[in-house]
């Protein structure tokens, strides 16, 4: 017992696939206590705190209803845009200032300056200058990944070993072919890992886009819950964009795992 806990606390230690899942399994079953401790036990009100089985009937309930996949539906497609539009742009961006100190120079002052604006600051600005359609809520998804999509890739390429760079230089490549050949499917395993992350953001961004003038989206639903104090309807808004977002997550997971599995003893 007492070998199994000093491996189960030591630093970067491994852990078999069954006690992983169960500290998995347990975390979740102490939030459920918890929330029906306080639920149930009438500690906080049920107007707001709705009980377990409370969010769970009407879970079941809006996802027998078309408009709620409506909802779900257009909130994965402003994702999805704002997080494409992110990476086209960010993506070769990032690339360019992680391998030229001149792209670099310009590149990466202004936007470790705006990245902490927050993006709802950019609200009003954005209604003005793209009016209060869609293009207005993926902008605001947009803005939230842009700016930290470029410093993040700028940092990928920069930890690309120089010494590989170097060889490809020996070997006779040219510049160009150093980066399309060597840099660039160097620094593939982490960029992955980086979309990964900005792919949650993108998602945390959601709720913020749809407060634009909004009249459908899991946000919209979520704030008109608010004013008519549905909590169990707020739980359910929060519980469908959780788990929206862990799919893409281990979507991310797994295309890293199946394209680079080299890696993955390291990991």
């Amino acid at each position: 017992m007492k070998k199994r806990r000093k491996r189960l606390f030591q630093i970067r230690g491994e852990l078999d696939k069954s006690s992983y899942m169960s500290g998995v399994a347990g975390i979740f079953i102490a939030l459920l206590l918890l929330w029906s401790l306080f639920s149930y036990g009438g500690v906080v009100e049920r107007t707001f705190l709705p009980t377990p089985d409370q969010v769970v009937v009407q879970l079941l309930t809006q996802l027998g209803n078309a408009d709620f996949w409506h909802h779900i539906g257009i909130s994965v497609y402003r994702v999805g845009m704002g997080f494409l539009l992110a990476c086209l742009l960010g993506v070769p961006l990032g690339i360019l200032a992680g391998t030229f100190r001149i792209a670099e120079s310009i590149v990466v002052p202004p936007t470790e300056f705006i990245r902490y604006m927050p993006a709802t600051a950019f609200v009003p600005l954005i209604m003005v200058w793209a009016g209060i359609g869609e293009g207005a809520k993926i902008m605001v998804i947009f803005v939230g990944c842009f700016f930290q999509l470029i410093l993040m890739v700028a940092d990928n390429t920069r930890t690309v070993s120089n010494d590989l760079l170097q060889v490809s230089y020996t070997m006779g490549a040219k510049r160009w072919q150093v980066i399309e050949k060597v840099l660039i499917p160097a620094l593939l395993p982490d960029l992955m890992n980086t979309l990964r992350l900005i792919i949650g953001w993108a998602w945390t961004y959601l709720v913020v886009a749809e407060l634009v003038a909004a009249n459908s989206g899991l946000g919209f639903s979520i704030m008109k819950a608010q004013r008519f104090l549905n909590t169990d309807m707020i739980f359910v808004g929060i519980i469908v964009i959780g788990l929206l977002g862990l799919v893409t997550d281990r979507i991310f997971a797994f295309c890293h795992k199946r394209f680079f599995p080299w890696l993955e003893g390291r990991a």
